[in-house]
């Protein structure tokens, strides 16, 4: 598995969806960033979403999630901070609310979410408003 492709795919759709939520429905340009958004995600599904699905499936076997596996795309957050760059490129985390919700049979009472971030990739399960956990990462 190709995670540098994977990491610059990911930050493309992520950069892609910034710049569509700076714009608005009115802008004449919102139809057709948004039509490059989601060509962006169909090619990161054509490319990387079977090894995603089983990455995320090996999280859920390793934490007994009792929730489905979803597309990878559902692990990418709405949101992202820029935190920084690289030599990949810009590299970003999302906050606590971000991320699929899923039910974790030792965290019943707490609401966690896994997401999907970029440079260096890994996959988060925020625990709750202020804790979290790398669950993987590339290696």
């Amino acid at each position: 598995m190709d995670t540098t492709a994977i990491d610059k795919a990911l930050i493309s759709i992520i950069e892609k969806r910034i710049q569509l939520n700076g714009l608005t429905y009115e802008d004449e340009s919102y139809d057709d960033i948004e039509d490059e958004l989601h060509e962006l995600e169909d090619d990161f599904i054509d490319e990387h979403g079977e090894a995603l699905e089983d990455i995320i499936g090996d999280v859920h076997e390793e934490f007994s999630v009792d929730t489905d596996v979803l597309s990878p795309l559902s692990y990418i957050a709405q949101e992202y901070v820029k935190i920084g760059d690289n030599e990949l490129g810009a590299q970003f985390d999302a906050n606590h609310a971000q991320g699929v919700p899923v039910e974790v049979d030792d965290l019943e009472k707490k609401p966690t979410r896994l997401v999907i971030i970029p440079n260096p990739l890994r996959i988060i399960l925020n625990l709750d408003s202020k804790n979290r956990k790398i669950v993987w990462q590339q290696k």
